[in-house]
């Protein structure tokens, strides 16, 4: 009797466990269950967080020439000196360049100084085109209240010419020069490789919305040669002598030009006469042919975005000076072209946080 009850408890607990629904779980499992999603998940492993500062490598392109404007060629690695901020750095790359030429034409394109700039600037661009090579990159632009990318980048020289051809009547009398140098160094930002701009322009500026010092910041941040051309010298040198104020504004305009191109290792050609035009162009793509590509990883490690001044010494091998000979055997001067300085990067990472 005892053996047949018991069988009957069991084939009862077996009838009701079968006739549970599917998903549905005594409450003691229930139970067990949220306790196991209530548990506290495994513990994870926080990323490790590292600072990885990478020391710049500054390049800097140099160009020699003598006191007569002679390119000094040649020149081995050894022949030259870096110094940034005054402490002498270690050269680790060093070659001629021979890399094709990437320039901009800035033009001024303004009706100031009764279209006679504009005339200049048009017609010595057009002087420049006969010095480029089939490889080489010329883009074009213009300016006057606002600058315009007249035509892109482009290896025919034709498209610059048929852009040019185009340039007839300004429409207005402004001259933006600030604003457009700051246009241009933007759109070349990202330009790999050895870059230019030619400016011809009288270095006058009506209203930028740029300030001077903040266009000449602008300069600092770039890695582009910059040379300029004075299109008004021939309209300034006849200027009245009464006309004060005018003389004024065109020795700021002159100045403004030598600075632009002697901050970056440019130079500055302000010529009175049309004759002088054909060997001042010839100079500009001489200056980027005659290169010499230097680079170097700064001592100064500090990512701080300040502005760091570059020295650029030519030496003999022995350190002690140069001495370069004419062709009739007299010793000449040397003149280094090169950037003035350059600005650090900025690291993100505030070195006060915690």
């Amino acid at each position: 009797m005892q053996r047949l009850l018991i069988r009957r408890l069991v084939l009862g607990l077996l009838i009701f466990t079968l006739a549970v629904p599917a998903g549905v779980l005594p409450a003691w499992a229930q139970d067990k269950d949220k306790k196991k999603d209530q548990q506290p998940p495994p513990p994870q492993t926080t990323p490790g967080f590292s600072i990885s500062v990478t020391v710049p490598v500054v390049n800097v392109d140099v160009v020699v020439t003598d006191n007569n404007g002679t390119y000094i060629k040649d020149l081995k690695k050894e022949n030259f000196r870096i110094s940034e901020d005054g402490t002498v750095q270690t050269i680790t790359n060093f070659a001629p360049s021979e890399a094709p030429i990437t320039i901009v034409l800035l033009l001024e394109f303004s009706q100031l100084g009764y279209q006679f700039f504009t005339y200049n600037a048009r017609n010595w661009a057009a002087a420049f085109l006969g010095n480029l090579k089939p490889n080489d990159w010329v883009a074009l632009e213009s300016f006057n209240m606002r600058p315009n990318v007249d035509v892109d980048f482009t290896h025919n020289r034709d498209e610059i010419m048929q852009g040019l051809y185009q340039m007839t009547f300004p429409p207005f009398h402004e001259s933006n020069l600030f604003d457009a140098l700051s246009d241009v160094l933007d759109r070349i930002k990202d330009v790999k490789g050895k870059k230019a701009v030619l400016v011809l322009a009288s270095g006058i500026d009506t209203f930028s919305r740029m300030t001077l010092d903040q266009t000449l910041k602008r300069i600092r941040e770039t890695d582009a040669t910059i040379y300029t051309v004075g299109v008004g010298e021939m309209l300034f040198m006849n200027q009245s002598p009464g006309a004060f104020g005018q003389q004024l504004t065109y020795i700021q305009a002159q100045n403004q030009l030598k600075t632009f191109a002697a901050m970056t290792g440019g130079r500055c050609w302000l010529p009175r006469f049309d004759g002088e035009i054909p060997s001042i162009m010839q100079d500009v793509t001489q200056s980027l042919r005659n290169q010499y590509s230097l680079a170097y990883s700064s001592t100064n490690e500090a990512l701080d975005g300040k502005y760091r001044k570059l020295k650029v010494d030519v030496l003999a091998p022995d350190g002690g000076p140069l001495t370069v000979l004419d062709q009739r055997g007299k010793k000449v001067k040397i003149q280094v072209y090169a950037r003035q300085g350059y600005t650090a990067p900025k690291s993100n990472v505030d070195p006060n946080s915690k």
